[in-house]
């Protein structure tokens, strides 16, 4: 028993970490990559996202990436029936989300910025619609990893309050 909520507790962890480093790349490109982008002429725009398209595709990423949403299933899955069980799957359903608009919109934006020959067309077709899909990825990763921190404050506290019950009172017989 006590293996599983350890292995609970380290899944959740590593979700955490895993999502809000996808949170704070999603939030340092609307902070500050895009708009040092933006006052870019088309040229230097277009060529820097196209190499950021390129690199950020690597295995330490994409261990983040996806392993924010396996790990967070995950805790969901172990977590059934504990009372902070909605805040982990409330984080799932964040993360879910933000990783769909991944896919489905900023994904495609990327490879069709490196389809396009013409940077100024390419630019146009791509700035303003990636910038907003990343606002909203960068909105809901925030709010999964504020749902998992909150569900790992209170895995801590029914832990201790389990483990409590579970110790023997200092005022009962020792035994002799």
């Amino acid at each position: 028993m006590t293996e599983n909520r350890t292995a609970t507790g380290w899944a959740m962890g590593a979700a955490t970490v895993a999502m809000g480093l996808i949170a704070g790349v999603f939030y340092v490109f609307a902070c500050a990559v895009m708009p040092a982008l933006a006052r870019s002429d088309d040229r230097v725009f277009v060529e820097v996202m196209r190499n950021i398209n390129d690199v950020i595709q690597n295995p330490v990423f994409l261990l983040a990436f996806m392993g924010a949403l396996v790990l967070t299933a995950v805790s969901a899955w172990q977590v059934r029936g504990r009372p902070y069980r909605g805040w982990v799957w409330a984080g799932l359903v964040a993360y879910a989300l933000a990783f769909l608009v991944t896919v489905a919109f900023n994904i495609p934006l990327n490879d069709e910025l490196a389809r396009t020959a013409d940077v100024g067309v390419a630019r146009e077709r791509f700035e303003s619609a990636w910038v907003g899909w990343n606002v909203v990825r960068a909105v809901l990763s925030t709010v999964g990893v504020g749902c998992l921190a909150r569900a790992l404050v209170l895995y801590g506290a029914f832990e201790r309050r389990v483990a409590a019950q579970h110790r023997p009172s200092k005022s009962s017989p020792s035994g002799v």
